[in-house]
């Protein structure tokens, strides 16, 4: 199984003026599939080619030493950048158990926002922020470059089942926002796929 570009939900000018269309085409085009290329050499005559990325991710110990920092961060790349496309959808409204949890958790939808933008501004460098269920409870985190929660707090400084994310790398937002990332963050909100975050967060 080679892993393959997916398609998106949606045209690239669909997210404007919150995303704009020369960066999603680039993003999507060209940086989520140089991840793609590169993650699939790895594999090549290795055991690991027909799991799922998400899998592979998650059982970095198992792999290769010679393999296992290269899929790191092509195949935490792919698996990032996939998860992602789908948490993005304009006029979604947070509603239901997702946002009782939110509350439970962070007092308020607006108390947890600020929570967000905090760590995803603070980021030095580049990589992810993210809403991950640990056990029962709802966090905020973030990781460096293209690690995931999926691949464990001894790898990636966090864990649990993520439930959004927001790709915090230069080229999701050089060309719109220069160097004004915060203005990135909050342009976000706008643009997140409220129900797609609810089902990941109702998935047993």
């Amino acid at each position: 199984m080679r892993y393959t570009l997916p398609s998106l939900p949606y045209g690239y000018d669909k997210l404007e003026p919150y995303f704009d269309q020369q960066t999603m085409i680039l993003h999507h085009q060209k940086h989520h599939q140089t991840y793609i290329n590169k993650a699939n050499i790895a594999l090549d005559s290795t055991d690991f080619a027909d799991i799922t990325v998400e899998t592979l991710i998650s059982q970095l110990d198992r792999l290769p030493n010679n393999k296992r920092t290269l899929l790191r961060n092509n195949a935490g790349g792919h698996a990032n950048h996939s998860f992602f496309w789908k948490i993005l959808k304009p006029k979604t409204c947070l509603q239901g158990k997702l946002k009782q949890a939110i509350e439970k958790d962070f007092g308020s939808v607006e108390d947890f926002k600020n929570s967000f933008e905090v760590v995803a501004s603070s980021c030095f460098g580049s990589g992810w922020a993210w809403l991950v269920q640990q056990k029962d409870q709802l966090v905020v985190a973030s990781t460096a470059n293209q690690d995931s929660p999926l691949m464990g707090e001894a790898i990636s400084g966090t864990y649990g089942k993520p439930i959004l994310c927001l790709d915090i790398w230069e080229h999701a937002y050089y060309l719109r926002y220069k160097n004004q990332r915060l203005d990135y963050i909050k342009a976000f909100w706008n643009i997140v796929n409220w129900e797609q975050a609810t089902m990941n967060f109702l998935e047993n």
